[in-house]
């Protein structure tokens, strides 16, 4: 005889079931996600840092600069080279109040002669202008470069989080390089470099406790940064101590028809070494182009001697990763330096997720693929960036010990690796290699 147990819910319990998930479901409905926000699976030091984020505009001019693009050999013409920036620094804001920010944005390429232009918005986590923190000795300044093209806004959920764990975080908007005004290639390869020393030296003047700068005492101009997408890429290792080949200026004086402005950026030229800025203690180069079309030879990348955290794709089919991105990292022997690989990734291990706008039929597929990965969730990588460059950056600019997130053991998919969910730390591998004669242990 089979005995049934029937446990029959009253009609109260059920309808206070029914209101409880009810009310659940409106909970989570009203959770809207937004860029940089962490997933379950997310790594530990994904998560936002105690500090609210302030974020402000700013245009500034980097005077007297060669007009590459107006060059024609010879002597190179000079302009006034006008800059956009985006900074954001831990503010006074309450924390009460929800995400108050909309980033103003485009998708497609100078919509004059490329794909057109079409405008699109996105919310951030940040409050715009909102009054500085105060703190004794200022903040570690981070300059981050965008690709070719790209723009300030294209990693947001980088950005914020940064500056939510007390960084203040500067994006360039790159003449001649973003979304509306790309322009011939040249320019690009000439001011990025450039551009990047540029905004470092004028944040920081503004970040002096004597200036009348809304930033004011909030720079601690001795800890800096410096992180960089694919041309930003390109751009943050010269920075660092890269210096060019002289390949590269064969090549771009045939490109400008004989100007010689880029040999100032070459590891040949004696003064070059002498330019490298003892302030910047770290430098992060996502998916950085250049390597497979002759930027650097072996005595450019020896010259990069600040710790440095390369991430990659290794199906990265624009910059390249066996010998582009990975040959970077083992060429460059005088830096303590690690790669982050994504296995099975393309190039797009550095922006925010593609907005709703890039979902739209008829648009090129290209609009979606400037920020997706094939084979990815990209709100997953955006987490493990925040994850890394939080512990790679809080080693190197604020003196934090975080060993334990960076030293993953070589069989690292046997185990679960530190920080991370059980199970979620499949697909990739970190390496690590220490600069020329410093002994590692296994």
């Amino acid at each position: 005889m089979k005995t049934q147990l029937n446990f029959p819910l009253r009609k109260n319990t059920r309808m206070a079931a029914f209101v409880l998930l009810l009310c659940a479901t409106i909970t989570v409905q009203a959770q809207e996600f937004l860029y940089g926000d962490a997933l379950p699976d997310a790594p530990e030091l994904s998560n936002r840092g105690e500090h609210t984020v302030g974020v402000r505009t700013l245009n500034i001019t980097h005077k007297n600069q060669v007009d590459i693009l107006n060059s024609k050999g010879g002597t190179d013409p000079m302009y006034d080279r006008p800059l956009t920036i985006e900074v954001w620094y831990p503010s006074e804001a309450p924390t009460d109040k929800g995400a108050t920010v909309t980033y103003e944005e485009v998708m497609g390429t100078r919509g004059d002669t490329l794909r057109p232009l079409v405008p699109f918005s996105f919310k951030g986590r940040a409050y715009r202008d909102a009054s500085p923190k105060a703190t004794t000795g200022g903040y570690p300044l981070i300059v981050v470069s965008h690709g070719y093209v790209g723009s300030r806004y294209l990693m947001t959920y980088l950005t914020e989080n940064l500056a939510s764990k007390g960084y203040v975080v500067v994006s360039i908007d790159h003449t001649d390089s973003t979304f509306k005004d790309a322009n011939a290639f040249q320019s690009t390869l000439l001011n990025r470099a450039k551009d990047i020393k540029f905004v470092i030296n004028t944040v920081v003047e503004k970040g002096n406790s004597a200036s009348k700068d809304q930033l004011s005492g909030m720079i601690d101009a001795e800890n800096i940064g410096i992180v960089g997408y694919s041309m930003g890429g390109y751009g943050v290792l010269n920075v660092g101590g890269a210096g060019y080949s002289d390949g590269l200026t064969v090549f771009f004086g045939q490109m400008t028809g004989g100007s010689s402005a880029i040999s100032a950026l070459a590891a040949s030229n004696a003064e070059y070494q002498k330019q490298i800025d003892p302030r910047i203690k770290a430098v992060v180069a996502f998916a950085p182009w250049g390597m497979e079309r002759g930027v650097w030879d072996a005595n450019g990348l020896a010259g990069l001697k600040k710790p440095t955290l390369f991430i990659a794709g290794d199906q990265d089919d624009i910059s390249g990763y066996e010998k582009g991105i990975k040959a970077i990292y083992e060429g460059a022997v005088n830096a303590d330096r690690y790669l982050l690989t994504y296995k099975n990734a393309r190039h797009n291990v550095a922006p925010n997720p593609p907005p709703a706008e890039a979902l739209q039929p008829g648009l090129h597929i290209d609009e979606y693929y400037r920020y997706a990965e094939p084979s990815w969730d990209q709100r997953k990588i955006n987490n493990i960036n925040q994850h890394f460059l939080t512990a790679f950056l809080g080693t190197h600019l604020k003196g934090e010990n975080n060993d334990a997130y960076l030293n993953i053991p070589k069989e690292s998919n046997a185990q679960d690796w530190h920080g991370f969910k059980p199970r979620s730390s499949t697909g990739m591998e970190l390496r690590h290699a220490k600069a020329a004669g410093v002994n590692m242990k296994q």
